[in-house]
């Protein structure tokens, strides 16, 4: 599995791209100051939640991480996705 550095940095150069949830809602992000803005809610996910739920992977599905991370949905989505993971 990557470092968590390392994927990190993919999640920053991928900011603006679309990304999709388990069950296909499409969103984007953009990263400033250590936060994942997403642009489809006013959400705001830290850094230290991707961490959190990196350290889990492989994961099927966000409920396993939805009572550890904000945004499980959007967490999963991110980190799961081939220019993301693993």
């Amino acid at each position: 599995m990557a470092t968590f550095d390392s994927v990190w940095r993919r999640i920053e150069a991928c900011s603006g791209q679309v990304f999709h949830t388990k069950t296909g809602v499409p969103f984007s992000y953009a990263v400033r100051h250590g936060q994942v803005h997403l642009n489809n809610t006013k959400r705001i996910i830290p850094r230290s939640d991707f961490v959190k739920a990196h350290a889990l992977m492989p994961l099927n599905g966000p409920g396993r991480i939805s009572n550890l991370v904000q945004g499980s949905a959007y967490v999963f989505g991110v980190l799961t996705d081939r220019r993301i993971g693993p």
